[in-house]
């Protein structure tokens, strides 16, 4: 049985987190619930749930608040938020699930679907870490957590060589690392990473411009990276491509 605790401070989004749960994850029982900072910090260290539910704005304060406080954070953390760039864009650097408002019931299912598969990871640590520096700071984090079918990496984003694209998946080529092949889409992480010196040359791959050692302009165009790997690129990113690399 994972035990389960929802700290939200809108008592209708408490039920139907309740509901959802009843109906499609029977294997989960619900401790409790709190609305507050205080109370959800409280709650935590008395229940010892593996699983929250974790508002990011309560009414007193935000969920990061009691991630702050909370030292042995051994349980997984499912994010609740009404949209906020920000906020998302550190959930996804640390590889953590969340939910938007108002809650929609396939995205929700499929949330704790992926949260099930790592709650007993101790990497979530990690995870957790790893938001906190992203969402504290307002700045840029160094390292991404990169999510396999069963384990978690922290990764150095200044190690990714390049990624490349495999249908619905994304497979990483890192310094001193075997491939990591992510279930997310490429497009994703073009997003996460374009303010790192990340460009997408070819639509089957994005590469870290710090890794190209020179451009082959035969046969329309490759790059040669420092590893030796060749980069197709397209004929119509061309010209942008060479834009960026006169400005670095």
């Amino acid at each position: 049985m994972i035990n389960a605790l929802i700290i939200d401070d809108q008592s209708h989004f408490q039920e139907m987190i309740k509901n959802l749960l009843g109906e499609y994850f029977p294997e989960i029982s619900v401790l409790g619930t709190a609305e507050s900072v205080e109370e959800g910090v409280n709650k935590i260290r008395e229940l010892k749930p593996n699983l929250v539910f974790l508002d990011i704005e309560l009414k007193d304060g935000s969920g990061f608040h009691i991630l702050q406080r909370i030292k042995e954070r051994s349980f997984k953390v499912i994010f609740i938020t009404a949209f906020d760039n920000f906020a998302i864009r550190a959930i996804k650097f640390s590889a953590l699930d969340y939910i938007l408002k108002p809650i929609n019931e396939f995205e929700f299912k499929n949330a704790v679907e992926r949260a099930l598969e790592v709650i007993e990871g101790c990497e979530i640590e990690e995870q957790i870490n790893n938001f906190l520096i992203h969402y504290e700071k307002k700045t840029q984090s160094k390292k991404i957590v990169l999510k396999t079918n069963n384990s978690l990496h922290l990764i150095d984003i200044a190690h990714i060589i390049y990624a490349k694209s495999d249908s619905n998946y994304t497979i990483f080529c890192v310094q001193g690392e075997e491939e990591i092949m992510v279930s997310r889409s490429i497009k994703e992480f073009e997003q996460l990473l374009s303010d790192y010196r990340f460009f997408r040359p070819h639509q089957s791959y994005l590469v870290n411009l710090n890794q190209v050692q020179k451009i082959d302009k035969t046969d329309g165009g490759f790059l040669i990276l420092k590893n030796g790997q060749e980069i197709p690129i397209s004929v119509r990113r061309k010209n942008k491509l060479l834009q960026i690399l006169e400005k670095l």
